[in-house]
């Protein structure tokens, strides 16, 4: 029986021909495959062996043959493309590399009163929520939005709770506008998405650990004086996506 070159690729993914005595059920199937690429690989090798011009061709063939077939069977891992992690609506971040000036004066105004009343407080914290040496360039790319969205979590949540009032309706509000763009680029729950490690776990941990057992005054101090790293450093880097190095 003679096959073209042409059919071999359809053969490949129709995977119709069958052994006989095995089962039709599922299990059958796959026990049929590799029989079926056995037999494609020699009608294939019957196809090149006249002419050695056609060997590297046949060889071609061959390879796709294998990796058609073992993908199918599941033999081949199919690594998860970085827009699945990060969902069908992409990540719309690049508008964050820099903020507007008005948006900053407001953050620094915001600042300065928040410094003001940490001054009238009796604050202490067991630990840094924010260390000094946080990098988010020591983090894999698809990583840094999940750090950024634990920062900004807890920075939106304290400031909701301070007690300034309209001086932080601003700030406030472009916060939640960036968080809300930043959750498009973090994988939802129901998302098969590779697990936090090393940094990024640590990190995290560290902010869920401080969230429930440093003080408000401690909170509110952290945020404050994070407040500028994450929005000058922490989220261009994200917005940079793969340039920031």
């Amino acid at each position: 029986m003679a096959v073209s070159r042409e059919e071999i690729p359809a053969l490949a993914r129709s995977a119709s021909f069958r052994v006989p005595g095995l089962p039709r059920g599922h299990g059958g199937h796959e026990a049929c495959i590799p029989f079926n690429l056995l037999r494609l690989i020699t009608w294939v090798l019957r196809l090149v062996a006249p002419s050695r011009s056609n060997l590297p061709v046949g060889c071609m063939l061959v390879l796709m043959l294998m990796t058609t077939v073992l993908t199918r069977m599941g033999a081949v891992p199919v690594p998860t493309p970085l827009s699945a992690l990060l969902g069908t609506r992409g990540c719309p971040m690049a508008q964050f590399k820099s903020l507007p000036p008005q948006d900053m004066k407001a953050f620094r105004r915001a600042k300065d009163a928040l410094e003001e009343s940490l001054l009238l407080k009796n604050w202490s914290c067991s630990s840094r929520p924010f260390p000094r040496t946080r990098d988010l360039r020591k983090l894999q790319v698809w990583e840094r939005p999940v750090a950024l969205e634990a920062e900004l979590a807890l920075t939106v949540k304290v400031l909701a709770n301070s007690t300034l009032g309209d001086i932080l309706d601003q700030p406030l509000h472009t916060l939640h506008y960036i968080h809300t763009k930043l959750q498009a680029c973090v994988p939802g729950q129901a998302t098969a998405g590779p697990r936090p490690r090393g940094h990024l776990h640590h990190w995290l941990h560290r902010l869920q650990e401080a969230s429930k057992k440093e003080s408000t005054g401690c909170l509110e101090a952290s945020v404050t004086f994070n407040l500028f790293r994450l929005l000058t450093h922490d989220l261009k880097c994200v917005a940079s996506g793969d340039l920031c190095v």
